[in-house]
């Protein structure tokens, strides 16, 4: 039986009362620090009756409120009616912080509750600090939604499977062998290794546990001569069960790493920033703790000759899927009663029909006209809206297949399109084209090449507020770290082999979005006695609409670079097409002339 929020928040009310809580605060996060959290978890969600994405609940005996970002302050705002909790809108000048709204609501002394494993140790650190300031402490329980949450969803228990090597190029022995070298290497014995995508890239295992993302959940602890894998055991076939003993990883409950980390004593351990403050905690008390970089991200980053040579070929299958889409989207807008809710369903349905296809990287953003200008826009049923033979069309979208990972943004003139559409079209077209032919010196991270994107939008009083571009997984992630484009500084190195995205937009509120975007693969330029130089090479193989290009806008390099990449496509794709296929791609592709 279904129970309101405010019975919900009562039943909190009462764990505080018996564990001497004054206040809770309940995060949107998992024990791996994901993007996206399982159901499992969703205990913010569930206690606030607030379904957006990000969001923090601090609930008090009399009082309470959910801080989330401009994206869903319209939604919290509906969400949270009657629940007794405010909107408290991030980033606004008046709107408090956490820290400084308890600091004037609970008595100096009190104690302020979290779950250790669905909070990183950055977040206990920073706000332990910044409590103990009005006299607060920060105290460490346990999960109360364990207690209270009577229907809440179990851990996920899909069957995890083996990545065959003719995927992903390198052996699981090879990569703990290079693991432990690192870990070796600055006299360590061992690394708890908590982000899911790092555990399947190091053991060559997929999953279906998380939207969109192809993991388990688990942990993953390895010694100098040891490993062990932390996982429901329930959900390991024979098959994954004997892979994992052949390479030497004994298998243990996923609930027992953190009595294993209080059993272990004098050593040497490094885990990540972003690993749950439980598990720190459980570690910490007799051994000594190194909070780093896990070695394994940096190691994913970039990608070997197979997991390359899948990439392109991953591509070449999505662009194919992405022009039959095209077609059918440009005949039926004037045929058809099509939304931006049903679009990502056909879209779906060319993809799916792809060699390796194993569902979408992400949520497909479909923001037809003033929706465009969400970026972070999710169409539903009700909220969808009609598309005309007219305006402009943001669709990003992206798939997985066992040989790569697939992330794309067009803009789509559906018809007729304003000048000042036209134009903001070409000043992104600018920015995405400029940093696409960057070539930079060894040592380059992607703050430094940001500005490539914006100058153009800059000259014009335009800018855009989210990063430029990020790095994408091999058949994992499609968000993956730790290099990224973006204005904040980033220092990460760029690095040949790392893939990463080229995304500039231009977002006018109430009217349109526009954002193109491509995945890119970073390569060796040149050597010159200045050093070694690298450039991106174009794994997006899909035309950009040449309709909305006011051709003045772009210089002769810009308009020569355009070109070569239209008939890249052409080459690349038309012989996988039929005839009807390849004229639309032929029109599509036919180059610009220069001014």
């Amino acid at each position: 039986m279904k129970i309101s929020i405010t019975e919900r928040l009562s039943l909190l009310r009462r764990f505080m009362q018996e564990n001497g809580i004054a206040a809770y605060i309940t995060f949107s996060t998992d024990p791996h620090a994901g993007e996206y959290v399982p159901a499992h978890w969703e205990s913010r969600k569930w206690v606030t009756g607030f379904t957006g994405s990000a969001g923090t609940a601090v609930v008090t005996f009399n009082d309470g409120g959910l801080w989330t970002d401009s994206r869903y302050f319209l939604q919290a705002e509906e969400q949270l009616k009657g629940s007794g909790l405010k909107l408290f809108k991030e980033r606004l000048p008046e709107t408090p912080s956490i820290c400084e709204w308890l600091g004037g609501n609970i008595p100096e002394g009190s104690k302020i509750g979290f779950d250790g494993y669905t909070t990183p140790i950055s977040i206990v650190a920073d706000m332990r600090s910044q409590l103990s300031k009005y006299g607060l402490e920060l105290v460490m329980t346990d999960d109360p939604y364990k207690y209270i949450w009577s229907d809440r969803p179990a851990i996920a228990d899909d069957k995890p499977f083996i990545l065959e090597e003719r995927f992903t190029g390198q052996g699981t022995k090879s990569k703990i062998e290079q693991i432990r070298n690192e870990v070796s290497a600055g006299n360590n014995d061992a690394i708890i290794i908590s982000s899911l995508d790092d555990i399947a890239w190091t053991l060559n295992m997929r999953g279906k546990d998380i939207h969109c993302n192809p993991l388990f959940i688990s942990y993953l602890v390895i010694f100098k001569e040891s490993a062990t894998i932390y996982i429901n055991s329930n959900k390991l076939s024979e098959e994954v069960i004997e892979y994992l003993h052949s390479h030497n990883i004994s298998i243990k409950e996923y609930e027992e790493i953190e009595s294993d980390l209080k059993s272990f004593a004098d050593y040497n351990i490094l885990m990540p920033p972003s690993i749950n403050y439980a598990l720190f905690e459980a570690a910490s008390d007799k051994n000594n703790i190194k909070i780093v970089e896990s070695p394994v991200t940096r190691l994913k980053s970039v990608k070997n000759p197979t997991e390359i040579a899948g990439f392109r070929e991953a591509m070449k299958r999505d662009g194919i899927a992405m022009i039959r889409f095209l077609i059918w989207l440009k005949k039926s807008v004037h045929e058809e009663d099509i939304t931006e809710f049903s679009l990502d369903k056909k879209l779906y349905e060319y993809r799916s029909a792809m060699k390796h296809f194993s569902g979408i990287s992400f949520d497909t953003i479909a923001g037809y006209q003033e929706h465009g200008a969400i970026v972070h826009y999710e169409a539903t049923e009700e909220s969808a809206l009609h598309l005309k033979p007219e305006g402009l069309l943001l669709l990003d979208s992206g798939a997985q297949y066992l040989d790569g990972t697939t992330d794309i943004t067009r803009t789509i003139p559906l018809g007729a399109t304003s000048e000042k559409q036209k134009k903001d079209y070409t000043l992104v077209l600018k920015g995405f084209i400029q940093l696409a032919m960057a070539e930079f010196p060894d040592g380059t991270c992607g703050t430094q090449l940001d500005v490539l994107a914006r100058i153009a939008m800059w000259r014009c009083g335009i800018n855009y507020g989210h990063g430029t571009g990020h790095g994408v997984g091999h058949f994992l992630n499609v968000h993956e770290g730790p290099h990224q484009i973006r204005m904040n500084h980033i220092p990460a190195i760029l690095k040949p082999g790392m893939t990463i995205t080229n995304e500039p937009g231009i977002y006018r509120s109430g009217e349109y979005g526009i954002r193109t975007e491509n995945t890119m693969l970073i390569v060796p330029s040149r050597e010159t006695e200045f050093g070694k130089f690298y450039k991106f090479e174009q794994l997006t193989l899909c035309p950009i609409d040449k309709e909305p290009i006011i051709t003045e806008m772009l210089s002769d390099e810009e308009i020569s670079w355009l070109n070569g990449y239209h008939q890249k496509v052409y080459d690349t794709l038309s012989p996988e097409l039929n005839q009807e296929e390849k004229l639309w791609l032929k029109d599509m592709t036919l180059p610009i002339n220069n001014k």
